[in-house]
């Protein structure tokens, strides 16, 4: 102790013959690559102990990207741990063959998608597969959900580490924790979060855990669960606004421990100088239908034409939202729509820049 360690997510790794082109995409994956080396390089300045990728990372599971991916990240000076996102296995096949890509980056033999990586002789880093297919209605359904086998696993290894005094982190995929507000029954917003989420933050309460590591909604923001004394702390896709990653401090003091984060951007990469500002407004360009379907959704269920007279108004709402820290103010807006809005505003801690302390009793 001091550990540090540093957090991108969601890299969605395309090279550039496999971009999927698409006018709806949210995601500037032609930027993945150039992105991730800007990361590389100022990590490069950094006394790093190890870097955590909490999926996604690639743009569809190409064996291509995953293979891309894996041999730059063998050419590191310091160990690199990843999860499958969503992305990376999107079918039962792709779920099967991606530890075979990854041997060095948690996943040293068979195709095990949990594992539990020693980091020093008083911390270790336990990965989780949050990607499972399920049959309904005849189709086979993707979804977020830690299957049994792994829950059992990891409540035997959290109690051996607990024995031996050992602090564990954990990072899944998916959100454990609800970052917005209605999360886990919001139509739109109950896939970004593990469907058994409270069967898996029981376990991690019994067993200690203190913080988890996710990634998938692409926003930054850091939510605690007080029923489980747990801290989610989520990091935004380096492929959508505000392109951002993590470089984090774990320090024990006392009893406990503190967690020093900060947080940074790439603000441009070499075809395109100007990104935060080129994104955001990508992001604006693309928000209409995603607006619309929340305002004329369930809580809301807004008329249509009175929703379509508030969408300019949330044109940079999901950007503000994905970059953290943001605090929403709509006076014009109709009351039940303006609390609904306003309610999205940040509460503490900080999403970008905290310290976060906690006790180990």
């Amino acid at each position: 102790m001091p550990y540090t360690f540093a957090i991108a997510s969601d890299l969605h790794i395309a090279l550039p013959h496999t971009v999927w082109d698409s006018p709806h995409r949210f995601h500037l994956v032609e930027f993945s690559i150039p992105a991730l080396e800007v990361v590389l390089a100022r990590l490069a300045t950094l006394p790093l102990d190890f870097l955590l990728l909490p999926g996604d990372l690639t743009q569809h599971g190409e064996a291509e990207n995953h293979r891309w991916l894996a041999a730059r990240l063998a050419q590191l000076p310091y160990p690199v741990y990843v999860i499958p996102g969503n992305h990376d296995v999107p079918t039962p096949e792709t779920l099967k063959t991606f530890a075979g890509f990854y041997r060095d980056f948690g996943y040293p033999a068979g195709d095990r998608l949990h594992y539990c990586q020693p980091l020093s002789p008083d911390l270790a880093l336990i990965g989780l597969n949050s990607n499972q297919f399920v049959d309904k209605n005849g189709d086979l359904q993707q979804i977020g959900w830690v299957d049994a086998e792994q829950l059992a696993w990891l409540a035997q290894t959290l109690a051996q580490l607990r024995r031996e005094g050992v602090l564990p982190l954990v990072t899944v995929h998916h959100n454990v924790v609800e970052h917005l507000p209605g999360q886990s029954t919001n139509p739109i917003g109950r896939r970004y979060m593990l469907g058994n989420a409270e069967a898996l933050c029981q376990v991690l309460h019994e067993g200690g855990v203190k913080l988890v590591f996710t990634g998938h909604l692409h926003v930054q923001d850091i939510a605690y669960s007080d029923r489980h004394d747990l801290y989610d702390i989520t990091t935004g896709s380096l492929v959508s606004y505000p392109h951002p990653y993590r470089l984090l401090t774990l320090d024990r003091t006392g009893d406990g421990f503190t967690l020093a984060i900060r947080s940074e951007r790439v603000t441009a990469v070499p075809t395109c100088p100007d990104l935060l500002d080129y994104s955001r407004t990508w992001m604006g360009d693309r928000a209409h239908g995603f607006l619309l379907r929340l305002l004329t959704q369930a809580p809301l269920c807004l008329p249509h034409p009175v929703a379509e007279e508030l969408v300019p108004h949330l044109r940079y709402f999901w950007a503000d939202i994905a970059a953290g820290d943001a605090q929403f103010s709509f006076p014009q807006f109709p009351p039940a729509a303006r609390a609904y809005f306003e309610n999205f505003s940040d509460r503490p801690p900080a999403d970008n820049d905290a310290v976060l302390t906690y006790s180990c009793k």
